[in-house]
């Protein structure tokens, strides 16, 4: 963990140096795990081109002492996390121009950097420590894999207990208990589990709906290891499908796999999802795909790089990708198969180990 902290304060200092900023105040919590390990709730994290102090607060003095350690000096504030930031800023030497993360700082918190913290110039920045975390290191990669397993794990614990009769809303708790019992530390959103017409809705929530017999149900959830997310969904039928119903999910399938085999470092988001997209507008379903084709996944089950129809940025050696096309009939339903895609120097290589197969429950 020493190393690959180290390694990432260093190459932040490095961005620091290029946007002419002495120090950045980091509050996003993801951003302050990936820097020092801090796993609580509470925290700020100033770092300069020479130190790096961490505040929090009473609840996490143990907590911190594991977690960081000697890594950063940390302060404990009795008071406000605030208040121990205008204590502490003084006493950082050649600090004047001071970043922020602009996407992660709210209103109130902002008028506090312009009326108590005055005597410093602020400057917004946007995605900076976002960027490093974009390409994994060996270690965050080995999580993912680890969040990948428990996750489809659970989902063959699962899959046999869905059946006709039961409410979206039994078997989206079924599939939590099977995450928590596979060893998920946490759900990085609200599983989706969504019958029928209702599986065309994209982040339909589950409901009191009961799953019939031929509906297709589609579930979407993820796992958590060490603070790492995966993210899968897969499309089953409750009985026997129909021929309609295996034709696209056919199409779907063979979208995901043209997809996963062939996205790789250096390409372009829009050129990622052009991989499925194409294949489902040659397929006659261009307009059931909506959205875009993935997003990056890591300390947060959405991050960075995306993978849509606008993006120019290129995708990064080491980032870890979903492949997620689908096609979506109102008043029908929808299909949507989902991999996590792991951007190697030796080409992709899929972590969700689980059948692609259209599957029929009972």
């Amino acid at each position: 963990m020493s190393d690959s902290r180290g390694r990432r304060l260093e190459a932040l200092r490095g961005r620091l140096l290029a946007e002419n900023v002495d120090a950045i105040l980091v509050t996003s919590l993801p951003n302050i795990r990936y820097l020092t390990g801090f796993s609580g709730s509470s925290g700020l994290l100033v770092a300069t081109l020479t130190r790096t102090v961490f505040i929090t607060d009473f609840r996490y003095e143990t907590q911190v002492a594991d977690e960081i350690g000697d890594f950063a000096e940390v302060r404990i504030e009795p008071t406000s996390l605030w208040t121990g930031l205008w204590d502490h800023l003084p006493g950082l030497s050649n600090v004047e121009v001071i970043g922020f993360e602009s996407p992660h700082l709210v209103h109130r918190d902002f008028q506090r950097l312009l009326s108590d913290g005055s005597r410093w110039q602020w400057r917004a920045q946007l995605g900076l420590i976002e960027d490093l975390r974009e390409s994994k290191d060996e270690g965050e990669v080995s999580c993912i894999v680890e969040a990948a397993r428990i996750a489809t794990s659970a989902l063959a614990r699962v899959i046999p207990m869905i059946r006709a009769g039961l409410s979206e809303l039994e078997v989206a708790g079924i599939l939590e208990k099977a995450l928590r019992d596979e060893g998920s530390e946490d759900a990085p959103f609200s599983p989706i589990v969504a019958s029928g017409s209702r599986a065309a809705l994209p982040h339909a929530r589950p409901s009191r709906k009961i799953i019939e017999p031929g509906d297709f149900v589609l579930l979407d959830f993820g796992a958590q290891f060490k603070g790492y997310c995966s993210d899968v969904t897969r499309t089953v039928v409750a009985g026997k499908a129909t021929d309609e119903q295996r034709e696209v999910y056919d199409i779907v399938r063979e979208a995901n796999q043209i997809a996963a085999s062939r996205v790789k470092p250096g390409m372009a988001g829009m050129a990622a999802d052009m991989l499925a997209r194409s294949y489902i507008e040659r397929r006659g379903h261009g307009a059931a795909f909506g959205h875009g084709l993935g997003h990056g996944i890591g300390l947060e089950v959405h991050e960075a790089p995306r993978l849509a129809r606008t993006v120019e940025a290129s995708l990064k050696e080491g980032a870890v990708v979903t492949i997620e096309p689908g096609i979506y009939r109102p008043g029908w339903g929808g299909v949507r198969i989902e991999d996590d895609v792991h951007l190697s120097a030796t080409g992709p290589k899929v972590l969700t180990n689980f059948s692609r197969e259209l599957l029929e429950v009972a």
